[in-house]
């Protein structure tokens, strides 16, 4: 069942990841567990290269399923729901390979998170986004919110539950672009294939300093570039990048 609500489809080195529980893709402990299966099949299968994350129908991601809360009185419950939980956008934002959000409609709570966690993000103009979890009684979520917006605009929404539009994320430059939505998915597809067609074993490094850098002081983080930018330029593929550029040809990528 859990393999159906969320689904793996695989196109010349692009995975689509969709969310595909109706109504409103709200997630329950099944759905996280598919979720980090998929993305660590990702991180280790050689034919994939890019990933795009959305959601089927209207709704993105709603946030966590309501009916599927922990149970206080089973000793380890919260805990264990506290780290799949966890573990969710993780397994996002630890993918080897770079993950793209295409943001079909609201992003709620979890789901907004599972956005954040993403590499690169589109949404449709009809998306919204929030933290509501203060409107049934919780908190949670700033650890995510700050790593997309200021530190007004954090509290604002995380004190209130109120929504963001997606216009409104892309003047806070924390989208990529807000599209139509129609347009969404090719647009985001567009350029996971693009995204896909550069050196294989660059773009591993790539989402690795990307994610490395944002821990690291300026001075440390590209000290930590530079020792990846001379491990690439000994390999095969970069050799071929240089080759075909000067050539001015296609460049034939093994991997190597």
């Amino acid at each position: 069942m859990s393999e159906s609500t969320v689904t793996l489809d695989v196109n010349e080195g692009v995975a689509l990841v969709t969310l595909n529980s109706p109504p409103v893709n709200a997630l329950n402990r099944a759905m996280r567990r598919r979720i980090v299966a998929i993305f660590d099949e990702i991180s280790e299968r050689d034919d994939i290269r890019c990933a795009v994350l959305t959601g089927h129908g209207k709704v993105f991601c709603a946030g966590a399923d309501l009916k599927d809360r922990p149970n206080a009185d089973i000793a380890g419950d919260f805990l264990e729901h506290n780290r799949i939980t966890r573990e969710t956008g993780n397994a996002i934002k630890e993918c080897a390979k770079p993950v793209i959000a295409a943001v079909n409609g609201a992003a709620l709570g979890a789901g907004l998170g599972l956005m954040a966690a993403c590499d690169i993000m589109y949404a449709s103009d009809n998306a919204t986004f929030g933290m509501p979890e203060i409107n049934v009684g919780l908190a949670g979520g700033a650890s995510m919110l700050r790593t997309l917006v200021g530190r007004s605009t954090l509290r604002r929404m995380f004190f209130t539950g109120q929504r963001l539009s997606a216009h409104d994320l892309l003047r806070r430059n924390v989208l990529e672009e807000v599209l139509p939505p129609d347009q969404l998915l090719p647009a985001a597809l567009a350029l996971a294939h693009e995204i896909a067609s550069k050196a294989p074993l660059a773009v591993l490094y790539a989402k690795r300093a990307a994610n490395m850098v944002d821990l690291m002081p300026q001075r440390d983080a590209y000290r930590f570039e530079q020792d990846f930018t001379m491990a690439l330029a000994k390999t095969e593929d970069a050799r071929e990048a240089r080759m075909a550029f000067l050539e001015k040809r296609q460049p034939q990528f093994k991997g190597r």
